[in-house]
């Protein structure tokens, strides 16, 4: 093995996360040729509609797993939050590295507080999930599409269009600008997206040589947490039409699973947490997601669904 190609996204922040892991890999195997192939996706086409209405799952890795299929390319660098519970036939995660911040952050033009900003403010968000617990803290917000790149949502919070947008607090960091953030939101019931921060490495179940390479990069902790968290989101059926959250942490030996099922509204929103040992990640995510259903998710999920 001399040259490996990764396929991602063209996006800055999808450029900087797939050079993160060439460097990485560059490292592991000295002398290694590792080269980039930029791939566009349907997500990254469509940019006037929100998510939530172009609908389908893996709007933003599909293409890149059909060049990795065919051969084009040797492994694909996703964001964890973007990849669908199935993978494409013939593909698997070979890796999930160290997880970056999940949190979600709050950029507002005049750095203060998501409490502090005034009755009415304009607030830029694409996720349903965002707009939900924006709506339950601050109801009398003012709530709008906001799609692009990062650079591109700064841009248009910078020239006036809102007055405070909401990120991925990793993405901020890892682009440089986590001197932006206003504020964390976390605490008082706030989660992020499921996988939100962590990056999964897919390979070719065919391919044993570059599996066993980027195997390495695997770490157990951010891994056996995306794995409950993921749970939930399949066992839930949500994709970007659904405003649904989760977040797990390593308590021990144990994992604990706090999730969220709710309207996009911001009322009602339900919430509902677990516990178990980490080897039973999977059926952890499972159980909070049934806990969800049956205290009356099912209904919103329904209710969702039907409007599509």
């Amino acid at each position: 093995m001399t040259t490996l190609t990764i396929g991602t996204r063209g996006s800055r922040l999808a450029l900087w996360q797939a050079n993160h892991i060439a460097d990485r890999l560059r490292e592991l195997e000295p002398g290694l040729v590792v080269e980039l192939e930029v791939i566009k996706t349907r997500g990254d086409k469509i940019l006037d509609v929100p998510l939530a209405k172009v609908g389908g799952k893996g709007l933003f890795v599909k293409e890149i797993e059909t060049a990795l299929i065919e051969g084009s390319v040797d492994l694909a660098v996703h964001s964890m939050k973007d990849v669908p519970a199935e993978l494409v036939d013939g593909g698997m995660l070979a890796a999930v590295p160290e997880r970056e911040d999940p949190r979600d952050a709050l950029v507002s033009r005049d750095d203060i507080a998501l409490a502090d900003l005034p009755r009415g403010a304009r607030v830029g968000t694409s996720s349903l999930r965002r707009r939900a617990q924006l709506l339950e803290r601050r109801p009398d917000l003012e709530i709008d599409m906001l799609r692009g790149n990062v650079d591109t949502r700064l841009r248009k919070l910078d020239e006036g269009q809102f007055d405070a947008i909401v990120l991925a607090a990793a993405g901020l960091s890892r682009l440089g600008f986590g001197e932006r953030i206003s504020e964390y939101l976390e605490g008082q019931g706030w989660l992020p997206a499921a996988g939100q921060g962590a990056l999964g490495i897919e390979v070719r179940e065919s391919d044993e040589r570059t599996r066993e390479l980027i195997e390495r990069l695997h770490d157990p902790d951010a891994a056996d947490c995306v794995r409950a968290e993921r749970a939930l989101l399949e066992w839930l059926g949500g994709g970007c039409q659904v405003p649904i959250a989760a977040h797990a942490v390593l308590d021990g030996d144990a994992l604990r699973l706090e999730a969220l099922v709710a309207h996009p509204d911001g009322t009602p929103i339900l919430r509902e947490s677990g516990r178990a040992p980490r080897a039973q990640a999977g059926s952890l995510g499972r159980r909070v997601g049934e806990a969800l259903l049956s205290r009356g998710g099912q209904e919103i999920l329904d209710e969702l669904l039907a409007a599509e």
